[in-house]
C-alpha cells in the first residue's frame, strides 16, 4: 500500500508551537494549496489542507515561517475521528508531515508582503512579472543583459568549418 502526499503552499497563519506531555514539540498548520484551474467566478481557488509536524521540525517551522511563507511538505494522510462536547462524531484529516522544505529565501515573504501592501495602497495597481520578488526579476535581467556578450564571445572564439552535404554520413 502506498500513502505519499506532497504538497507546496502557503501557510494562512503563523505555526503555533506545541508540547504533548511527553514534551515532544509539534505544530499543527493549514497550507493553502492553489488548484490547477479557475472557478465558475474565473478565480483561481485553493484548498485548506491540515497538516501536522513533529520534533525538530515543528520547533524549526515555528522559529523560521510566518503566515504566508511558501512550503513544500511531504509527509502521508491520516485519518481519525473525536467526539465533540456535544456528542457527535467529529472526523478529521491530516497529512503528518516526515519532511518540511522552506521554498523561500529568509526574509522574501516579508518583502512581498510589504510589496502586496504598498501596491494595495496606491490603488491596487500590481506589476505583475511573473515571480515572486523583485530580487529574481533582477536575477534574470542580468541574465539577459549578459547574453549577447557571452554570444558574441562564443562566434569569435568558434573555428567556421565547411562541410557539403557529400561529407555528411547519413
Amino acid at each position: 500500500m502506498i500513502n505519499r502526499t506532497v504538497l507546496v503552499g502557503r501557510l494562512t497563519k503563523d505555526p503555533e508551537l506545541r508540547y504533548t506531555s511527553g514534551n515532544i514539540a509539534f505544530s499543527r498548520f493549514t497550507l493553502a494549496v492553489n488548484r490547477t484551474f479557475t472557478g465558475p467566478t474565473g478565480e483561481r481557488e485553493a484548498d485548506f489542507i491540515q497538516c501536522i509536524v513533529w520534533r525538530k521540525q515543528a520547533e524549526n517551522l515555528a522559529r523560521f515561517v510566518k503566515k504566508g511563507s511558501l512550503l513544500g511538505i511531504e509527509g502521508r494522510i491520516q485519518t481519525g475521528s473525536y467526539d465533540d462536547k456535544e456528542g457527535n462524531r467529529k472526523y478529521t484529516t491530516d497529512v503528518v508531515c516526515d519532511s518540511v522544505q522552506f521554498l523561500e529565501p529568509k526574509g522574501d515573504n516579508q518583502n512581498n508582503n510589504q510589496n502586496q501592501n504598498q501596491n494595495q495602497n496606491s490603488g491596487g495597481y500590481k506589476q505583475d512579472r511573473g515571480f515572486n520578488n523583485d530580487h529574481s526579476q533582477n536575477f534574470y535581467d542580468d541574465k539577459k543583459q549578459q547574453q549577447p556578450k557571452q554570444q558574441s564571445q562564443r562566434r569569435e572564439s568558434t573555428p567556421v568549418i565547411d562541410v557539403t552535404e557529400d561529407d555528411l554520413p547519413f
